[in-house]
Formats: structure tokens, C-alpha cells, sequence
């Protein structure tokens, strides 16, 4: 599920790219190079700014749900201690004892 969700959130990332890049702005945007402005013919002009406008608005409420629903409840938590998960894992790295690396050329002597 997890998974299912980061690939869902990646590609509305990915389409609210482009539905942005789509929309007019002063030097013409990303619809001026799709056939020198096309992009209106199918809906109108006004309509088509309306709904880029409108999906804009869907896919970053969906975004930012989404985020919102991954952070809450697939990411780990803290435990009861009140630290946070990255202060865990620094604890962990400490409490482990690591050994100096030793080089093949240092033989015991004898």
C-alpha cells in the first residue's frame, strides 16, 4: 500500500508539472510551443484557462491529502521516549561498537 501510494503521489506530482507549464502566462507558457497556441481550440479560450485552473487546484488539494495521509500513517513513528526517528537512529549508530579497520599488512608479531 506504501508503495501504491509514493507511485500515485509521484505521478500527480508529475501531471501537476505539466498542467502548470500548460497554462498561459505573459510569454505565452508551455502552450505556445504545442502548435503555436492550440491548445484552445478544443475547449474555447476561456474555457481552457478554466480548466487548467480547476485541475490545478485538484491536483494540488490530491498532493497535498495525499502527503498528509503517507506522513500519518505509513511513516515510522517515535516511541513513548518523546525522541524523534532521527535521534533513534543516531543512538543506534552509537551504541553499536565498531572496531578500528585493520590493513593486511599489519601482521601480529611474533
Amino acid at each position: 500500500m506504501f508503495t501504491f501510494l509514493i507511485v500515485l503521489e509521484v505521478i500527480i506530482s508529475i501531471v501537476l508539472i505539466l498542467v502548470i507549464l500548460m497554462q498561459s502566462s505573459k510569454g505565452g507558457g508551455l502552450a505556445g510551443t504545442f502548435g503555436g497556441g492550440s491548445v484552445g481550440v478544443v475547449f474555447g479560450v476561456r474555457r481552457t484557462a478554466d480548466f487548467l485552473v480547476r485541475a490545478t487546484q485538484v491536483l494540488s488539494g490530491a498532493f497535498l491529502l495525499l502527503a498528509l495521509v503517507i506522513n500519518l500513517f505509513f511513516l515510522p513513528r517515535a516511541e513513548a521516549t518523546g525522541e524523534s526517528v532521527l535521534q533513534q537512529g543516531t543512538q543506534q549508530r552509537q551504541m553499536t561498537p565498531q572496531l578500528p579497520p585493520q590493513s593486511p599488512q599489519q601482521a601480529p608479531i611474533q
